[in-house]
């Protein structure tokens, strides 16, 4: 791959994590309610979500999926459900902090768990790598190899991308110190869930 091409790649890629999003919401909440360490496992589940789908769309998979309605509105709607599920969770948390590193109300796995859910019930990510994918291949080339840089080009742009969301949402919450902001936070954050999950809802294959 050229590098002109991968630097191509790189730009859109890094537009594509920053850009607002149910993983960027996930991001921010965890780390602002736990931390930016414990919060590393909802980064690891979100890049493993994502490493799954570049591997079908690698396989060929993520093209039927992509094209496929019953499969796309599968996923949406699953997707809608769990994200709403995940903002009604949110406004009913009571708002404790755990930034000191006592033992957490969620564990570690389940933060992981439902950050893999988050991409995974998200059909736009595949569409994208469907039609993204293809633009900076060169077909002169082995294609195995290339998928294989543009694969881990978006995983490892992600993994900084939210490890910088994290950060500054921890950094932010050490300001916080009282139960009742960290309470109507969350609440922001649940109506955010449900927001990506409306704004989903509307989705078109």
């Amino acid at each position: 791959m050229a590098l002109e091409l991968w630097l191509a790649y790189l730009a859109t890629a890094i537009v594509f994590s920053i850009a607002p999003g149910s993983g960027t919401v996930n991001s921010i909440s965890n780390g602002m309610t736990y931390g930016w360490r414990k919060s590393l496992a909802s980064i690891a589940g979100l890049q493993f979500g994502l490493g799954i789908y570049i591997v079908l769309v690698g396989i060929g998979l993520g093209a039927l999926i992509a094209q496929s309605a019953a499969a796309f509105a599968v996923i949406k709607w699953a997707g809608v459900g769990y994200l709403i599920w995940l903002g009604v969770q949110k406004w009913r948390d009571r708002g404790q902090l755990d930034l000191a590193g006592d033992t957490p109300a969620t564990p570690a796995k389940q933060l992981c768990r439902q950050a893999v859910l988050v991409n995974l019930t998200n059909p736009k990510t595949v569409v994208f790598l469907v039609a993204l994918f293809p633009q900076f291949i060169d077909p002169t080339q082995p294609q195995a190899i290339q998928l294989w840089v543009l694969g881990i080009t978006t995983v490892a742009v992600d993994t900084l991308v939210m490890l910088g969301y994290v950060m500054l949402a921890s950094r932010l919450a050490g300001y916080i110190r009282s139960a009742r902001i960290m309470a109507a936070l969350n609440r922001v954050f649940g109506s955010m869930f449900i927001g990506c999950g409306a704004l989903l809802a509307t989705a078109k294959a």
